[in-house]
Order: structure tokens, then sequence, then C-alpha cells
């Protein structure tokens, strides 16, 4: 009897969970909360996760199969190549586009395309340290470039061959290796997979 005279008081009254649990959430709160996208900007260029934390040196790659990724035009009008393989780092990467946006500045809708990321942790121990005792603590993010890849790409309404040729050139002498400036054409625009050629020899008809 008890029993059913404590559910029936339960029931009957209404507690203070129901009363917050009744109320629904405005619709304007529910598009906020769904608009928010997280912006990455160049001074944090890192991915989001990596499933370990830590990787080996490697070695940077070289195309002897004919490999020809990376090496066309596909986004700007002015490209900055590379001549050699090197290991790009987070830190210089985001020095060369803060160099081209401040020697660029009075350029009005300039766009500048980054052709490559930095997603490979590198470590580093302290000097005059014994072998072993594991492997060194996380220093900076670096990518490994290719040879005669494009790594930076922009253009704008205003921008002529000569201002994005001096600026690709100041942006050469933070890199340590040789490189190249290439403009948009039909030697070097991204062709349609089609017009491929079907064998190809290394570093050819990219050039």
């Amino acid at each position: 009897m008890w029993a059913r005279r404590f559910v029936g008081n339960i029931l009957g009254a209404q507690s203070p969970l129901k009363a917050l649990t009744s109320v629904k959430p405005a619709a304007s709160t529910i598009s906020q909360s769904f608009s928010r996208v997280q912006v990455r900007n160049l001074g944090n260029l890192q991915p989001r996760r990596r499933k370990y934390k830590k990787a080996q040196k490697g070695r940077v790659p070289v195309r002897v199969g004919g490999s020809t990724k990376g090496n066309y035009m596909a986004f700007g009008d002015y490209g900055l190549r590379v001549k050699d393989g090197l290991r790009l780092s987070a830190k210089t990467i985001t020095a060369i586009h803060s160099m081209l946006r401040r020697q660029l500045k009075a350029i009005k809708g300039l766009q500048i395309w980054l052709r490559v990321f930095p997603d490979i942790p590198v470590t580093t121990k302290g000097t005059e340290v014994r072998m072993g005792k594991g492997k060194g603590a996380f220093d900076y993010w670096a990518c490994r470039v290719p040879k005669d890849k494009i790594i930076f790409e922009m253009s704008g309404p205003s921008l002529n061959q000569e201002l994005a040729k001096d600026a690709m050139r100041q942006a050469g002498f933070k890199l340590g290796v040789p490189t190249e400036f290439v403009v948009k054409n039909e030697q070097t625009k991204q062709p349609k997979k089609s017009e491929m050629p079907k064998t190809c020899i290394p570093f050819q008809h990219a050039k």
C-alpha cells in the first residue's frame, strides 16, 4: 500500500529535473553551435591528429618512377619550385608566407596557396647525451619536399610578373636550395587525366 502511494507521489509531482528537461533550446542557439567552425591559421601549422606522436627520420623521396605529383601549377598564376629535395619545417613555411604577404601587401585581393604541409614530427636530443634512453623529445613539425615540386603559388588582380618574381626570389633565400620561378602556361598548368602521357620519363614533361 505504501509503495503505491510513494509511486503516485513521484508521478504526480513535477520534479525539477523534469522541468529542466521539458524546456527546449531555441533554434538560434542550435544554429550557432553548429555554425562554429575551427579555423586553423598559418601560425599553427600542424596536423589535427596523428596515430603516433613520433616518427622515424626517413629520407626525402627520390622519384625514380616518373611521378609528377605537385610539379604543375594548379591554383595560382605564379609559383615557386624547388630544384633539389629538402626537409621543410613549419617555422620556415610560416616565415616565407609572412614575407610574401609583407612584400605584396599593396596588392589588393592577393591569394597565396601552400602546396606542402608539415605533418612529420621531428625529435631532437640535447648535446653530449649518451646513447640509448629512448627516442628524443618532440621539437617541431616538418615535411619532405621532393625535387621539382611547387611549394607556393600566388595570384592577384593587379599582380604582375615582375613583382611576383622578386617576391619569390626573396622567398627562395630562406630555403637553402636552388629554386625556380614558374609562370602558368600550357606547359606548366595541371593537365587533364586524359592528356597525361602513358609513359613518363622522370621530371621531363613537367618542366
